[in-house]
């Protein structure tokens, strides 16, 4: 591939399929369309299928029904359609069925600026499920990010056998940037667990080193129950509260007990700074250029970037704050991560900018904030 002048949604798709992903489905929305565009270009050449849905609830059906049957499946919408997944994200929980979802977010509610960037949908892919039961969240902030995030988005689906998001947001996968893709440190390439041989399929056994369970494709030569309504190990409907509570607490912990192992993020810790800038996303550009102009002038700051979200990984925030006293949370939205840094930091001042009007904000505002604290 070498050096290449992509976009973010185009970098999402390369990184597809480099992970092995064989099968794309969405409805055209802006502004994630060129996620679709790039994956029709991408996939039948190499076998692979490429579907525009009726809409977008089917087109996420599609691609939890291409999972079950064995392949490696992504879709792509904007907030509007992400609203419409709900149903389906809480079906891809339940029933643990690896995919991964770009959320290509804009300015909202409702249809809001279809060309307008913002980082408004931050909560609901947390908590847009019907069970409030956890998923992983990345957030790449460029088109590098883009590509790898990508990457490490399959890998944890096919671990993990779970949903995972991607946050991008319109000024991230609309602009063009260079990158060498034969250059990025490519993860191992994960892929589900089979069941071992000898013994008789279970669908939702788990084995006693893991908290995920083996994995066959629907259709193949052995029988694989599903469903989406509350089962035990064997994929059968139960109602008894005990086995129902430790599928509930195996689905929570599978990713809440390992998310210091996929806990993503830069850091730029200075020893004689009180105070450190967090960010996220696209903000997160904005946020390196006030870090740099803070340390080339004498007053440095530290800072934070989480490319991880969800699930939030706290050992990670309390560590690389420990040694300051304020932290400021800047977010295109009015408020949605920032609530998880004042639970996790009770003890820290913790300060706020955030806008969701369609504007980027940038380093001068962020300057501004870091000054009034």
């Amino acid at each position: 591939m070498g050096v290449c002048l992509v976009e973010g949604n185009e970098a999402m798709a390369w990184g597809a399929v480099v992970s092995g992903c064989r099968f794309f489905a969405g409805y055209p929305i802006t502004p994630a369309t060129t996620i679709f565009n790039t994956m029709l270009k991408l996939l039948p050449p190499i076998g692979g299928i490429c579907l525009q849905g009726e809409d977008e609830i089917a087109s996420i059906g599609y691609c939890l029904g291409a999972s079950m049957g064995g392949l490696k499946a992504m879709t792509a919408t904007s907030g509007p359609g992400i609203s419409l997944y709900s149903e389906h994200i809480s079906f891809a929980i339940g029933s643990e069925i690896p995919v991964v979802i770009v959320d290509v977010q804009r300015l909202g509610p409702s249809t809001g600026s279809a060309t307008r960037g913002a980082d408004g949908d931050i909560q609901f892919l947390r908590w847009g499920n019907s069970g409030g039961l956890p998923v992983i969240v990345l957030a790449p902030v460029d088109v590098a990010d883009c590509f790898l995030m990508t990457i490490k988005a399959f890998n944890l689906a096919e671990e993990f056998r779970c949903p995972v998001f991607i946050a991008s947001n319109k000024e991230i996968a609309m602009t063009r940037e260079n990158i060498d893709m034969d250059a990025v440190d490519i993860p191992q390439i994960i892929e589900r667990t089979p069941p071992p041989a000898g013994k008789p399929f279970i669908p939702f056994e788990v084995p006693l080193e893991s908290k995920v369970p083996y994995f066959l494709p629907i259709g193949g030569d052995v029988i694989v129950r599903q469903t989406s309504s509350t089962h035990g190990a064997d994929g059968y409907i139960t109602t008894d509260s005990d086995e129902i509570t430790r599928v509930q607490e195996r689905l929570k912990t599978k990713l809440t007990s390992k998310v210091n192992r996929f806990s993503f993020h830069e850091t730029y810790l200075e020893k004689d700074s009180d105070t450190l800038l967090l960010a996220y996303g696209i903000t997160a550009r904005a946020a390196r250029d006030v870090y740099h102009e803070c340390k080339n002038s004498g007053n440095p700051i530290s800072l934070l970037i989480l490319k991880t979200l969800w699930p939030v990984p706290e050992e990670l925030i309390k560590e690389k704050t420990e040694h300051v006293q304020r932290v400021v949370v800047v977010e295109m939205n009015l408020g949605q991560y920032v609530r998880e840094i004042e639970r996790i930091l009770p003890d820290k001042i913790i300060d706020f900018l955030g806008q969701m009007d369609g504007r980027l904000i940038s380093p001068n505002q962020i300057a501004k904030a870091l000054a009034h604290g």
